[in-house]
């Protein structure tokens, strides 16, 4: 199964990305910037493979640049305290 395919699974992937990226010293506007590229590679590439996927493409794609960039930040949150660190 891959990553993509359960949602919890992909929180605890994306957790664990963060915490290698602030252990590396990459500070917050970077992360922010890195979330979003992300959030947009997969709203044009990838086909959601679940229900909270599909709803974070629906949102991706009639939100404007500054609302992508938000839904990226939240999302950042949402994964902040998930992970193995």
């Amino acid at each position: 199964m891959s990553v993509l395919e359960n949602w919890k699974q992909w929180e605890d992937f994306l957790a664990d990305r963060l915490h290698n990226a602030q252990n590396s010293g990459m500070n917050q506007e970077a992360v922010g910037d890195l979330a979003y590229q992300i959030g947009d590679y997969l709203s044009k590439e990838v086909d959601p493979k679940n229900e909270q996927q599909r709803v974070l493409t629906d949102l991706w794609s009639v939100a404007d640049k500054d609302e992508q960039h938000a839904i990226a930040n939240v999302m950042v949150k949402l994964v902040s305290n998930n992970g193995t660190r």
